[in-house]
């Protein structure tokens, strides 16, 4: 027995050759711009680890105790950025800001999440440091709002915190329970929450006029980077904000409410990235003119395609 028994469907396939080899189970919701639930896969109420989703809800939360910052600064708090440098240095500015150095920073260090970034810091003779790693805007912007609020920055990612409080506060505000709370990668806490709890929160952040919701909207290359599908979807679809989490988390909202979360449950990113267009076509939106690579994903086979992934079709909700 698993936690997840009775709860999750399949989601995706990975076809080879024309043979089904993989699938990828999970759950999922969508909400129409009621808030009532309008298509699922598996139980809508699933409780999960939001991880990385959680970020604009993070920043949301400090934004209501005192945080101001321009877009572009805001947005790379929301980010799982690829650490290029337009992204450090949206980092620095945050700590330059505050009277903050690199060294206080609490995320671990890792070398930057971006190819092209980690091949250049590489060549740079640059190590892994907390600067690089891809949650450093958010704790940046944590380190900000302790600043502003006088907390002390030690131990501001143990769950006592008044940083840790606050933010736990600004969910229930949202109108999430918080079942309950995790260490995430970059050594934050991570909160469990229901998939219906965390689309329902993505809308009243998109459909609120937050500071969060447009720093996203017109930063987008901030909150991931030029070449990842968040980035991209949010570019293509006007007034779209989203975000992925580690292990086959995304949630996003529309400006009048649509929303939408789901889990893969083995957490496999291209799955992730594969359910996304069927996702947003559940919400409205039109996939048909986003680009081929954004809505196929292939499977390969000596170097040339030989298959596809694709993602199932979603169920229309009935209470």
């Amino acid at each position: 027995m698993t936690r997840f028994d009775g709860l999750i469907a399949p989601m995706a396939v990975a076809s080879r050759n024309e043979f089904d080899e993989s699938v990828h189970h999970g759950a999922g919701v969508t909400l129409d711009a009621g808030g009532t639930i309008s298509s699922v896969v598996g139980d809508p109420d699933l409780v999960v680890y939001a991880r990385s989703s959680l970020k604009p809800m993070q920043a949301h939360a400090m934004v209501a105790v005192g945080l101001e910052l321009p877009d572009a600064l805001l947005a790379v708090a929301c980010a799982s950025h690829d650490g290029s440098t337009v992204h450090l240095d949206a980092v620095r500015s945050i700590l330059d800001r505050f009277d903050l150095v690199e060294t206080d920073l609490q995320n671990t260090p890792t070398r930057p999440s971006g190819e092209a970034a980690r091949s250049a810091a590489r060549a740079a003779g640059l190590g892994p440091s907390a600067l690089q790693q891809n949650c450093s805007g958010k704790h940046a912007a944590m380190l900000a709002t302790c600043r502003v609020n006088g907390w002390p920055i030690d131990g501001y990612l143990q769950h006592d915190h008044p940083l840790q409080l606050a933010i736990t506060a600004g969910f229930e505000t949202l109108g999430c329970t918080v079942h309950h709370i995790g260490v995430d990668g970059c050594g934050a806490p991570t909160h469990a929450l229901s998939l219906r709890d965390l689309a329902a929160a993505f809308a009243t952040i998109a459909t609120d006029g937050t500071p969060v919701a447009g720093s996203m909207r017109a930063e987008p290359v901030m909150v991931a980077g030029p070449t990842r599908d968040v980035t991209r979807w949010m570019q293509h679809v006007p007034g779209l904000i989203a975000k992925e989490g580690a292990a086959g988390v995304m949630a996003a909202a529309l400006p009048d409410g649509r929303a939408l979360a789901f889990k893969i449950a083995d957490g496999d990113n291209v799955a992730r990235q594969a359910v996304v267009p069927t996702a947003l076509r559940c919400i409205g939106v039109d996939i048909e003119t986003a680009p081929e690579d954004l809505v196929s994903h292939p499977v390969m086979g000596h170097g040339r395609e030989v298959g596809r992934i694709r993602a199932l079709e979603w169920s229309p909700w009935s209470s």
